[in-house]
Order: structure tokens, then C-alpha cells, then sequence
């Protein structure tokens, strides 16, 4: 793919695994790319590390996405520090095993996987509208089909089941950026999803039962392919000339694919639309 020299490109969950990589991966093909995390000492190392190995620039940004009040403060602050945002690759996520709710009271998986998302898109999107040509990039999951959201109860208050949970906030995750694609059609900022394909990471780290080993173990057993084969699609999304213009759509393997039957409900999509702006207070 071509170089990304003079872009601008916000990777969130860009600690470790599938962000990190793609964070090293555009920043490696000239990007300015900023790495969002919550924790300062190791998104400071990480970006560090990036710099190294990628040889690129790569700045460095903080915010937890299991608040709402640290959601606002890290936009503020990317929009404080940058005048122009060509890609911003909405990446990180949490699996809670047990449930566990935010400060906020949302439910961790769903607040953390689509509500802190959808804050930050919504507060970004005036810039990225006026950076275009512009990309918006979300990380969703395969884990979405078979999965129905229950709009009675969103925050999976009723028989928590992890899986479960964390397919419906992938399926919110497809949902939302179709709804998005609807509403900036014609602005020149382009809105896809993906399937990164399964990847061992981190993503079930801060369980007290420990997910991490049965990830490794699908790894090694090969049902399981690298973070930086995991990256690729997010990469492509983000930089290619190949999806120029392309708004709208479902990604596996670099290829168009289709959803799950209600992820194409615009009647449900708006309705997914209403109740998270509710609860992210727009």
C-alpha cells in the first residue's frame, strides 16, 4: 500500500495487541499517528517502542473508556492539539467474564465496546468532517452474528452471560456504522467495520478468572492467528486507495461481507442510535 506521509491518524486501544500493531503498521508508512490509552507510563513505553521499530511519529494521548468524563477529556485534547484528523481507527474493547459496571453505571462490555466509541466519534466527527477525505474505522467482530440486541435490556442486567455480551456489543458496533454511514453520507468522511479475524490478545485481561492462557492455547492449537495478521484489515480500512470512497460496509479479510439479519435494521439502528446518545448524554 502507499505511504500515509502528512495523515493523521488516531488508533484508541492502541496499548497492545490488534491497536498496537496497526499503530506501528501506519505509523511505519509515514502516518503522525496518535496511540490512545488509559494508562500514562505504558502508552508512553508503547509509543516509545513504536518509534523504534516503525521509525515514524507517533504521539501519545490518554483516556479511559470505561468513563465518559475521560472520553470528553481525551476529544478535547485531540482537538486542542490537532487542526486535522484523517483516520480515526476506533479499536479498543474490553470481555468481562463476570458483569461489572462503569462508573458511570453502564455495563462494562457495552459502555466500553460501543458507548465510549460512539461519545468519541460523535465529538471528533466536526474535525474529521473538516479534514476530508477522512476515514472512520471500527474494529466489530464475527462474534456479532447470532447475536440479537434486547432493547429492554441493553445493559445485560438479566442472566449475564459473557459471550453473549460482548457479541451484542460487537453487533452494536456493525449497527452504529451503518447508522453513521447514513448520516454523513456526502461529507467525505467514509465509515466501515470489521472482522479482524481471531485474534490472541489481551482483550480479557482484568478478569479475576484469567482468559489470557486460553487465548494463547487457541493460538497454539492454531484456531488463533497473530496480532500483526489480526492488524491487516484495519490497516488496509485505514490506508488503501482500494477503499477509497467505500462508506458503509462490513470487512473480513480485506473483503466486503455481509451482516447479521438485524444489523441491517435502520428501524432498530436508529433506535440503538437514540438509546446510546441517551446514555453517553448528547
Amino acid at each position: 500500500m502507499p505511504g500515509m506521509e502528512g495523515k493523521l491518524v488516531v488508533v484508541t486501544g492502541a496499548t497492545a495487541g490488534i491497536g498496537k500493531e496497526a499503530a506501528r503498521g501506519l505509523a511505519g508508512m509515514g502516518a503522525r499517528t496518535v496511540v490512545v490509552g488509559r494508562n500514562a507510563e505504558k502508552t508512553q513505553g508503547v509509543a516509545e517502542e513504536i518509534r523504534r521499530s516503525s521509525g515514524g511519529s507517533v504521539d501519545v494521548a490518554l483516556g479511559d473508556f470505561a468513563s465518559l468524563r475521560s472520553v470528553r477529556q481525551l476529544a478535547e485534547s485531540l482537538l486542542d492539539r490537532y487542526p486535522k484528523i484523517d483516520v480515526l481507527l476506533s479499536n479498543a474493547g474490553v470481555f468481562r467474564v463476570r458483569r461489572s459496571i462503569t462508573q458511570d453505571g453502564l455495563e462494562e462490555t457495552f459502555g466500553v465496546n460501543h458507548v465510549a466509541p460512539f461519545l468519541l466519534t460523535d465529538l471528533l466527527l466536526h474535525r474529521l468532517k473538516e479534514s476530508a477525505p477522512s476515514r472512520i474505522v471500527v474494529v466489530a467482530s464475527a462474534a456479532h452474528y447470532g447475536q440479537t440486541l434486547d432493547f429492554d435490556d441493553l445493559q445485560s442486567a438479566r442472566g449475564y452471560k459473557a459471550m453473549r455480551t460482548y457479541g451484542r456489543s460487537k453487533l452494536a458496533n456493525v449497527m452504529f456504522t451503518y447508522a453513521l454511514a447514513r448520516r454523513i453520507e456526502g461529507s467525505g468522511v467514509t465509515a466501515n467495520c470489521l472482522h479482524p479475524g481471531f485474534v490472541a490478545t489481551s482483550l480479557g485481561s482484568g478478569n479475576r478468572i484469567p482468559v489470557k492462557p486460553f487465548m494463547w492455547l487457541f493460538r497454539l492449537t492454531g484456531r488463533a492467528i497473530s496480532v500483526e495478521q489480526g492488524a491487516d484489515t484495519p490497516i488496509y480500512l485505514s490506508s488503501s486507495p482500494d477503499v477509497e470512497g467505500v462508506h458503509g460496509k462490513y470487512f473480513d479479510d480485506r473483503r466486503e461481507k455481509m451482516t447479521s439479519p438485524q444489523s441491517y435494521n435502520t428501524d432498530d439502528q436508529e433506535r440503538l442510535w437514540e438509546e446510546t446518545a441517551k446514555l453517553a448524554g448528547i
